[in-house]
């Protein structure tokens, strides 16, 4: 799928047919010109009561170079070798979960220096501050799921002024794209799956553990990274797609019903 622009509109993508993107009767499309799926509203809006977001990339401006972390603990020969087997991206935690303690122990280590000099260039996304006011005013909750250390959830907290809670970090197990970590945040929060959203700027990791959970689904594609190929390739589409934060305040009034 190519990122929004002002050209004429054009039909992306095939109707989504997973349940909790019936939000009527009518077939929903994506489209060039908006930043949300269309949908002819026969039928009440869903409820939407809480929105969980990823942190890296979604809440924060991304700053860890993934690429050099990963051949930092995997070697540029074992890097090219799982990277070329695994198009859609190398998980990295789920890989060394295999290893033996003292060498996972040593690329935990690696990983940590990596995520620490990110967390002396952290930054609030654009838009993330508004969103969350206009969350507030409706009172719908939001929480947060990251593969990052507590530690960097502590300090976005500080940083940024903004409190998400559940925040569950790399500390939880089993991590996204298990449904796990967004089953939990629902469950504390005494609301069924399809009462919430995850909005990630991943497809492997953030779109399909909302999709598992049986949540709705919004990809932050900033730069156009995600095509329909890819959603082909993992047998995954999100239930809407933008390029902005500032665009989902849009998104969430036009198709949900926020009751919080």
């Amino acid at each position: 799928m190519l990122p929004l622009s002002p050209h004429p509109q054009r039909i992306l993508s095939l109707p989504v047919l997973s349940m909790p993107s019936l939000l009527s009767k009518s077939f929903i499309f994506f489209n060039r010109k908006s930043p949300f799926p269309l949908a002819h509203h026969t039928m009440a809006k869903a409820r939407l009561r809480g929105v969980v977001f990823d942190m890296d990339g979604t809440l924060t401006v991304p700053v860890i170079d993934f690429a050099s972390m990963y051949k930092a603990v995997l070697g540029d020969e074992e890097y090219r070798r799982i990277k070329a087997e695994n198009p859609s991206g190398i998980d990295i935690l789920h890989h060394i979960e295999k290893w033996s303690p003292d060498k996972q122990r040593r690329a935990y280590e690696v990983i940590l220096d990596f995520e620490r000099q990110g967390l002396d260039r952290l930054q609030t996304m654009p838009g993330a501050v508004e969103l969350c006011g206009f969350l507030d005013s409706k009172k719908i909750k939001r929480g947060l799921i990251t593969r990052n250390v507590k530690e960097a959830v502590d300090l976005f907290h500080l940083r940024s002024g903004m409190m998400f809670s559940p925040a569950l970090s790399r500390e939880f197990r089993p991590y996204k794209p298990d449904p796990a970590p967004l089953l939990h945040i629902c469950s504390t929060w005494d609301f069924q799956p399809n009462e919430v959203m995850m909005v990630g700027d991943s497809l492997k990791d953030d779109v399909t553990c909302g999709k598992r959970a049986g949540a709705f689904t919004c990809l932050l594609d900033e730069k156009g990274r995600y095509s329909s190929a890819d959603f082909a390739n993992l047998d995954v589409e999100p239930d809407f797609k933008v390029s902005s934060l500032s665009e989902v305040h849009s998104l969430l009034e036009a198709n949900f019903d926020l009751m919080g």
